[in-house]
């Protein structure tokens, strides 16, 4: 095993949770994880942070991150992450997600949602992933094994820049949603963002793999075109600055973070 002069250099906290995501795979940390960080949360009470899934008061959140951790980034409680309170946030206030019963395609679901959604939207609801013992379906999402017309959401959020061919999954998504039916497909973006998505599947390396695209098992860097690529997958793409209408501080979200939606027409 070889750190990163980054990693070895990061205060204790920060070091141990960087080691943690980088060396443990993501099964395996979904199972286990949990207890753990609601243990270390007592050490961060107070309220100068809210998580608006699990409701939790935070005098900050946990640093989360594989090289060089984010500050406030993960909520104790529930695992949240920036971006998944920034999609809580979003569907409350931006669409009826929480007002009816939908179908619901959630890919790779995320530990913080998985209860919460079951309970709104009971058998509607399915959650699928290629590994994730987490969810009912195993699926890979270049052959998503549900007919066309199904579902009136997806939820697929940092996937695409892990798969063979975005174009493809995203297909796969726009065919089993029903007419008006909407996604959420967000993916990481690595400043500097080149104006066009940059991939290759012949790079096998990981430190290679992580010089390129930013993670070790990543396989594309995304670009100023994805709105384009959602696009050309047979969707409407609408890309909203919803972060900027909302108190990122007090979520400890990233305020210039785009929600990205695809709309099937």
């Amino acid at each position: 095993m070889v750190l990163s002069a980054n990693v070895l250099s990061l205060p204790p906290m920060k070091k141990v949770i960087a080691l943690l995501i980088r060396f443990v795979p993501r099964k395996y940390l979904q199972l286990f994880s949990g207890i753990g960080l609601k243990v270390l949360g007592v050490f961060y009470a107070g309220n100068a942070v809210e998580c608006p899934i699990c409701k939790s008061h935070y005098k900050q959140f946990l640093p989360y991150g594989r090289i060089n951790p984010r500050p406030n980034a993960l909520c104790p409680s529930c695992l949240s992450l920036e971006r998944h309170r920034l999609i809580w946030l979003y569907m409350e206030q931006r669409t009826s997600f929480f007002q009816e019963k939908l179908k619901v395609l959630h890919i790779a679901p995320e530990p913080c949602f998985m209860q919460r959604f079951d309970k709104l939207h009971g058998d509607g609801y399915i959650t699928a992933d290629i590994e994730s013992p987490l969810a009912k379906v195993k699926m890979d999402i270049h052959d998503i094994p549900f007919e066309a017309n199904t579902f009136d959401v997806v939820l697929c959020n940092h996937v695409l820049e892990h798969v063979n061919s975005d174009i493809k999954a995203m297909s796969e998504i726009n065919r089993v949603l029903k007419p008006g039916g909407w996604a959420i497909m967000q993916v990481p973006f690595f400043s500097p963002v080149p104006d066009v998505t940059y991939e290759d599947l012949t790079v096998t390396d990981p430190r290679e793999r992580e010089k390129l695209f930013g993670q070790d098992d990543h396989v594309r860097l995304f670009g100023k075109d994805y709105a384009k690529r959602i696009e050309k997958a047979g969707m409407k793409a609408l890309a909203d600055d919803f972060a900027k209408s909302i108190d990122a501080t007090r979520y400890g979200i990233t305020a210039n973070e785009m929600i990205y939606k695809g709309v099937k027409g």
